[in-house]
């Protein structure tokens, strides 16, 4: 069985974001024989080695418990907090600011990029975003305001704690949450998937003292809001809490298998 082919540091000037983009991207086993490839976009990209990406791939292909599929990850830089976010706002501090060029960014300069230099297919059926934490919220938000360009989505411990006002400043869950607003207001879309995860380690912090850490009271809050736009809990939406799962790279890298199962397994 032949290992995947790694093809580290490319470089991508982005016009929106005015600066090189630098990824990684990964090729399946048998790749020069294979067309129409599904694409797994990655934020967070940098942590690749961390993540243990590649011998995830290798270890799922080597068992045949994945289709073939292109990866390609994206690495931030400084601007990760104005990068990272949700595109139509930021949040009360103005973090995320970038956001909008970002998806822009991924949107008219990347994907078709990567269309024209990869065998891959161009449907969203076929295209998937994945990212962690703040990346994660930003693959979230790719996704669901994208419905033509992806059909599915992982985050891993997302921060999906992300609010338009302060505490201090008369917040409230149900409306200052932003990604929880966006997908109220927003549609349902046929055939989005959504996979979500935290680890019951992920943080302490109890805002509204329920005995339940916030990243897993947003994140089953944010289940509520998907089901009520008639997504459906274990057909649409898979929900994985790790106990003693922390916020790093190392339970993420734990959960990757379990992830990349559910978006490809054969």
């Amino acid at each position: 069985m032949q290992n995947v082919s790694v093809i580290k540091n490319q470089k991508f000037q982005s016009t929106f974001l005015n600066r090189e983009v630098i990824y990684d991207v990964v090729l399946p086993p048998n790749y020069e024989n294979l067309s129409n490839l599904k694409v797994l976009y990655m934020n967070d990209g940098q942590d690749f080695d961390q993540l243990k990406i590649e011998q995830t791939l290798n270890n799922l292909y080597y068992i045949s418990e994945i289709q073939p599929m292109v990866f390609v990850g994206l690495h931030t830089n400084e601007n990760r907090l104005k990068e990272y976010g949700t595109a139509s706002m930021p949040d009360y501090k103005n973090r995320g600011n970038l956001a909008g060029f970002y998806q822009s960014f991924i949107l008219s300069e990347l994907f078709p990029f990567v269309i024209a230099n990869y065998k891959v297919s161009s449907l969203s059926i076929d295209n998937y975003f994945c990212g962690f934490s703040l990346g994660g919220l930003s693959a979230m938000d790719i996704v669901w305001g994208n419905s033509n360009y992806f059909s599915k989505v992982g985050v891993f411990s997302g921060s999906f704690w992300w609010r338009k006002k302060a505490y201090e400043d008369g917040y409230d869950d149900h409306n200052d949450r932003i990604m929880h607003v966006l997908i109220r207001n927003g549609n349902y879309n046929e055939g989005q998937k959504f996979w979500l995860e935290c680890g019951t380690n992920d943080e302490n912090d109890d805002r509204n003292n329920n005995g339940i850490i916030d990243s897993i009271d947003d994140t089953l809050d944010l289940i509520k809001e998907l089901e009520g736009k008639g997504y459906k809990r274990g057909q649409d939406i898979e929900y994985v809490e790790i106990e003693g799962g922390e916020h790093n790279q190392k339970t993420w890298s734990e959960a990757m298998p379990k992830f990349l199962k559910w978006l490809v397994g054969k």
